[in-house]
């Protein structure tokens, strides 16, 4: 799992990638506080305890209302814009991985290595599927200039 921000992006901001699994004694659990200083963000009370519910059950996948009822039920004082800019942010600097599974829905995706997901419908629901179960078929000719950054498939179930 590494993390490869466009650098053209942060320039001016102390900002720098990170193999995920060197940040704490357990790869698979980081240290929030040593997570947030090593992507360059300040570890303020309120993007502790959005890491701590995010990446402190191992992988998962929230919208920003779920891990706001979640953060909610703490003593920590946070607002839902908070918790879409928070959010937001890990994205940015590729913490998290965004999932669209509609143009009204966003989920958060902790496990940020390569894979496709199963959204449930009735039950919105997402479900890791790993990459090596999809084959994808010829791609369209990418115009020249661009590169293919990331396929994302999204199988949608109802029933």
């Amino acid at each position: 799992m590494n993390f490869r921000p466009d650098s053209r992006r942060f320039d001016s901001a102390d900002i720098r990638p990170v193999e995920i699994n060197q940040l704490a004694p357990d790869p698979m659990r980081p240290c929030a506080v040593d997570l947030l200083q090593t992507v360059g963000l300040r570890p303020t009370a309120q993007r502790l305890l959005l890491a701590q519910v995010l990446f402190g059950r191992g992988d998962c996948h929230v919208t920003a209302e779920m891990l706001y009822a979640e953060a909610s039920r703490s003593s920590a004082q946070i607002s839902l814009a908070t918790v879409y800019n928070t959010l937001n942010h890990f994205a940015d600097l590729g913490l998290v991985r965004r999932v669209s599974v509609d143009g009204s829905k966003t989920y958060f995706d902790t496990n940020i290595s390569d894979h496709h997901h199963i959204y449930l419908e009735n039950s919105h629901e997402l479900i890791d599927i790993p990459e090596s179960l999809v084959q994808l078929g010829k791609l369209p000719e990418i115009p020249e200039g661009y590169e293919v950054n990331r396929i994302d498939v999204v199988v949608r179930l109802r029933r």
